[in-house]
């Protein structure tokens, strides 16, 4: 499988984002000592600027999907994601089974867990739905069509919300990909048009936002 350069330069091909059941030496241990997430909140946090390493807190997290995570230190809630590497995360996030499925059939798992600081626009399920089963599966089949289409959605460096707004448009890991381009803030933030459903979310060596629609690599040139 093409490996993932957190450079700029496109690597392969790749077409959603998914993170689901991940192999053992995938897994990264769960935060266990760490107190109940508070509820998370539906609107973008109001304070401060934009943090330099773009790292976000459970406070952080916006957004009108955010309410659906499990709660406490169940798998999947804030609690439990935060400290591990942001494909296994994703892994037990109820809202990007697709996702992680698209993650494990590019071998694209090791890759973005080892990676130090990214960013990640993950489609949630319902976004995949525009695809069609049949679609899905075939791109399934065809890691070399997915590998781009996946690498679209992440970017080599790190961002929260704000910085993802003061910088207005960012490259992914799929630079000919052309930029992804960041409208709006907090509830109201887009990305490629693509609305953030749950943003800032945190993992020990990402930042997620998840969105609402599949990025195609090419529809912001020209």
């Amino acid at each position: 499988m093409n490996k993932l350069r957190v450079a700029g330069i496109g690597l392969t091909a790749s077409a959603a984002l998914v993170l689901t059941a991940c192999s053992s030496n995938d897994q990264a241990s769960s935060g266990g000592d760490s107190s109940s997430a508070p509820a998370p909140s539906s609107s973008a946090p109001a304070s401060g600027g934009a943090s330099a390493d773009g790292v976000t807190t459970n406070a952080d997290v916006f957004g009108s999907a955010c309410s659906k995570l499990p709660q406490g230190n169940e798998a999947g809630s804030l609690d439990s994601m935060g400290p591990q590497p942001v494909a296994s995360a994703a892994s037990t996030n109820p809202l990007l089974t697709k996702l992680v499925a698209a993650v494990k059939a590019s071998n694209l798992v090791d890759t973005l867990n080892s990676q130090p600081a990214i960013t990640v626009f993950a489609p949630a399920d319902t976004a995949f739905q525009e695809l069609g089963d049949a679609k899905f599966n075939e791109l399934a089949k065809n890691p070399s069509q997915l590998t781009p289409i996946l690498q679209y959605h992440v970017l080599g460096k790190r961002y929260d919300a704000k910085g993802l707004s003061a910088a207005g448009s960012v490259t992914s890991l799929n630079a000919g990909g052309g930029p992804v381009k960041i409208e709006g803030s907090g509830d109201n933030m887009t990305v490629n048009g693509a609305k953030v459903l749950c943003g800032n979310i945190p993992t020990k060596n990402a930042t997620v936002f998840v969105i609402d629609k599949v990025l195609s690599p090419g529809a912001n040139q020209n």
